[in-house]
């Protein structure tokens, strides 16, 4: 018998699940390469590992505070001041929850009612959209025009109504690897200062940027009111698995994105809390290392992908690089990237997935760099034979 599906089910669908579907089925049949999913394919650090396995030896197994672990989010709010000079109480004001993503959904949940407008930059992070559909708001679009992805200040401006109740950003940018200005960020925060509107910021790619600088808009003048700020302890501690999100705001915006969290997961892991507040208080050595690792596997990939043909263009930030396939004689990117697992061997991201107007992004895939250097190297090889086909 067929299970039912819901409105809800139907509207989610169409926002690039089945696609992402089978682009995971075909990899496995084909044993392709995996340059797709943003995850690392090596060891976080030692010492984060040893403090989880420490918890959990001292019985740290029980249900966590629901908004976090005190140790956590202490950590939390000491990096955050240290990092930006922005003040948060760490008890009232900064919250865990199970990755980023539970977090942009008690987030929109929270702070959207029924026909409000989200204003969202596409390409998109695909959860943002289908946490706008489940929270029966209106999506209004802005792109980010290729090949440097910026967008136009009028058509930015005309997203904005007097319907609009918030405005997600997300910077360094998933999946364009666009580092926005503090010029930018200004154009943003004027906009929502003018309006009444909350910006939800999400800076999970904050200690991956190769160039320029991460501006917290928190940060900006008269921004630290209206800005939910979202992060991820996944990425920079490659230990995308344990899902330890957080988010930063004002005492009164947090009070309603806590209602909404203690009704999906209530508490995030408890052991994994206790070793992520180490992480989070690594000192600048650290993330220095950190950075120049992955500078290194983004000149490897962006080397391979130039040396297969493809339009190359470098990102700022993040573990992402985009490539455009029309030099390669293709102009549709789902059908290429059916080809490039069937034939090649190798799996990108068809970056239309991430549009709502699909043709802005028809011609351009996306790889993931945060792989070690044997499945890069191997995945040059495969990739050079594109050249011949």
């Amino acid at each position: 018998m067929q299970a039912p599906r819901g409105p809800l089910n139907r509207r989610l669908e169409a926002f690039g699940t089945t696609i992402f579907t089978e682009m995971t089925r075909l990899a496995v049949e084909h044993k392709a390469i995996n340059l797709g999913q943003g995850f690392p394919d090596f060891a976080g650090p030692a010492f984060v590992k040893d403090a989880a396995a420490r918890a959990i030896g001292e019985e740290r197994n029980q249900y966590a505070r629901m908004a976090g672990e005190p140790v956590l989010v202490r950590a939390i709010a000491e990096k955050v001041r240290r990092l930006y000079g922005l003040t948060y109480d760490p008890l009232d004001e900064v919250t865990v929850y199970s990755g980023c993503t539970e977090a942009i959904h008690c987030t929109l949940l929270a702070l959207c009612e029924p026909g409000d407008e989200v204003v969202l930059f596409e390409p998109y992070y695909d959860s943002y959209r289908a946490c706008v559909a489940m929270a029966e708001a209106t999506p209004r679009f802005v792109t980010l025009h290729a090949p440097d992805f910026r967008w136009r200040r009028e058509e930015l401006e005309a997203a904005f109504t007097d319907r609009t109740r918030v405005v997600v950003l997300n910077t360094p940018h998933n999946p364009t690897g666009r580092v926005f200005t503090r010029e930018e960020l200004e154009q943003v925060a004027a906009l929502a200062r003018a309006r009444g509107t909350y910006v939800v910021t999400d800076e999970v790619y904050e200690h991956l940027v190769f160039e320029g600088s991460h501006v917290a808009m928190a940060a900006l003048p008269g921004m630290r009111e209206r800005t939910v700020t979202l992060n991820s302890t996944g990425k920079s501690y490659s230990l995308t698995g344990w899902k330890i999100g957080y988010s930063t705001a004002p005492a009164e915006l947090t009070r309603a994105l806590r209602t909404v969290h203690q009704f999906v997961t209530f508490a995030t892991a408890t052991p994994f809390q206790h070793a992520m507040a180490e992480a989070v208080a690594a000192p600048a050595p650290y993330y220095e290392e950190f950075l120049r690792a992955y500078a290194r596997r983004r000149e490897k990939l962006l080397a391979a992908l130039l040396a297969a043909g493809f339009g190359v263009l470098p990102p700022a930030g993040t573990y992402f690089a985009c490539a455009d396939i029309r030099p390669l004689g293709f102009d549709d990117d789902v059908a290429f990237c059916r080809h490039l697992i069937e034939k090649i061997g190798v799996v990108a991201i068809p970056m239309s997935a991430f549009y709502e107007h699909k043709e802005a992004g028809r011609h351009l895939v996306r790889f993931a760099f945060c792989k070690s250097d044997p499945v890069l190297d191997a995945a040059a090889v495969r990739l050079r034979s594109l050249r011949g086909r």
